[in-house]
């Protein structure tokens, strides 16, 4: 029997450059695809893939894992975020770990999720903590464990707080402080602003990060059974969702790279929507949707600031 399980939640979030779509085939493709014409939006960022565009790259990723535009194939999936990743996409650096995941590449996944965790990825930090509560890869630590998954809880991903309820079955008040603690420590770290000419950290999360965990007290067998090991389960496909013309847009950003910033944290509120950066002057937006109605959409920003319905 096994305690919980990870459920690896697949966003639908695309990634497009701010240009003309008749100058931008990846942009083109992203508007293909929010039209429904999926195949056509492989179509258009296949070549540019193959050249190297990161975001194209990201976004056939998107299509092999979700099965749209081309027949579902996880390996392939794996095989277009890694391209991406390698290249520094950060969108594409949690899928990959999460597609390596998936295939059984765990020690492979493992320097990724980090990555991605650190930078406040929910499902990275979510599967990233049932590691370290299973010694799953990673050496056992479940205040480590127990700070990372409330920092995903806390974006919205209800997996993670279920997964909550069934580590406080078996963790004491003392490691869950002692969890929460470093969760909060974890968020100041993600929130404070690098140094001038510094270089980020590769993941707040890692074992290498500079916040030091305790040792976690592992319960005595003759009175609290320890935990077995998680199970990994496959994500459901995606619901169908319906395009009424609305979208939310999260906000404003002078440098494009707090744009994608803001969409690794807050992503995970929004499972089966997509993603748009639309450039707006000097500013570039963060658009999500579609929603079917004002009111739906106005529903979705409960909870999140800056966040305001807008239609097409």
């Amino acid at each position: 029997m096994k305690v919980f399980g990870y459920v690896v939640a697949a966003g639908v979030a695309l990634a497009a450059l701010p240009a003309l779509a008749q100058e931008n085939p990846v942009k083109a493709g992203v508007e293909a695809w929010e039209r429904g014409d999926y195949k056509g939006a492989v179509d258009r960022w296949r070549s540019p893939a193959m050249k190297g565009d990161s975001d194209a790259q990201f976004n056939l990723g998107q299509a092999y894992k979700l099965g749209r535009g081309v027949p579902a194939d996880l390996t392939q999936a794996e095989l277009w975020y890694g391209k991406a990743a390698a290249q520094g996409h950060e969108q594409a650096e949690a899928s990959y770990a999460l597609a390596l995941f998936a295939n059984g590449k765990r020690e492979a996944a493992q320097p990724w999720l980090q990555r991605a965790a650190g930078r406040g990825d929910p499902r990275a930090q979510y599967v990233l903590g049932t590691m370290y509560f299973n010694g799953d890869v990673v050496q056992k630590d479940w205040i480590r464990a127990y700070a990372l998954v409330t920092r995903s809880s806390q974006s919205g991903l209800a997996e993670a707080s279920g997964a909550l309820s069934q580590m406080d079955k078996y963790m004491s008040v003392q490691d869950r402080q002692a969890g929460l603690t470093l969760a909060r420590k974890y968020e100041e770290e993600a929130n404070r602003p690098p140094l001038p000419g510094a270089m980020p950290p590769v993941a707040v999360a890692s074992s290498q990060a500079p916040v030091r965990t305790p040792p976690v007290r592992t319960p005595p067998r003759a009175t609290s059974p320890a935990p077995e090991p998680v199970r990994v389960a496959a994500s459901a496909p995606a619901a169908a969702i319906r395009d009424g013309g609305w979208r939310l847009q999260l906000g404003a950003f002078g440098d494009p790279a707090n744009a994608r910033k803001l969409w690794s944290q807050v992503g995970g509120r929004f499972p089966g929507r997509s993603v748009s950066y639309v450039k707006a002057g000097s500013l570039t937006k963060v658009l999500v949707g579609p929603f079917a109605s004002k009111g739906e959409a106005a529903g979705a920003c409960r909870g999140v600031s800056p966040c305001v319905p807008v239609s097409n």
